[in-house]
């Protein structure tokens, strides 16, 4: 997996149950809340350090997600019908192509885009029907430092071999 990591110049994650724990509270408005894990945002800002570019996809519309998006810096696209040709336009705008790109997800809507990038995840409490096709299933469950979990692996290995470089040099 190291080796696949190494390879990595993008980050997706969906939303929910990935950052979330996967629960909604619906206010009497009719508006919504969710939890999230407060240490996702310093690995993210890890990730960002490293080069590493990061965005929530995400099917629904929701301005929660799009609160959070911009909490910690990162993009959002919402909304979509089909995260695989999202996360595809997406890349490409950046000259990445799928096969450098990590997405984290948790149930059968990410089953397209966990088949057709480089480095598949899910959270430890995903969906039985998508765990195994990762390549990665997080120690920790989604809204309790999955995303976290995710960053830290990368950054680990990604600073490990600049390390390596830097000692070469």
């Amino acid at each position: 997996m190291e080796a696949l990591i190494r390879h990595i110049r993008l980050v997706a994650f969906d939303f929910d149950g990935v950052f979330t724990d996967d629960m909604v509270y619906v206010i009497q408005d009719g508006s919504e809340a969710v939890r999230c894990f407060r240490g996702d945002g310093i690995g993210l800002q890890k990730l960002d350090r490293l080069g590493i570019e990061t965005v929530i996809i995400s099917t629904e519309a929701n301005p929660v997600v799009s609160a959070r998006a911009a909490k910690l810096k990162i993009h959002c696209i919402q909304d979509v019908r089909d995260k695989c040709i999202a996360l595809e336009h997406f890349a490409a705008e950046r000259g990445i192509m799928l096969s450098e790109v990590a997405f984290v997800g948790n149930d059968i809507n990410d089953l397209d885009v966990l088949r057709n990038v480089g480095l598949p995840i899910v959270v430890r409490n995903a969906h039985p029907d998508v765990i195994a096709h990762a390549v990665y299933r997080t120690e920790r469950a989604g809204g309790y430092g999955a995303v976290r979990e995710v960053c830290d692996l990368i950054g680990k290995v990604l600073s490990r071999g600049k390390a390596r470089v830097s000692a070469l040099s």
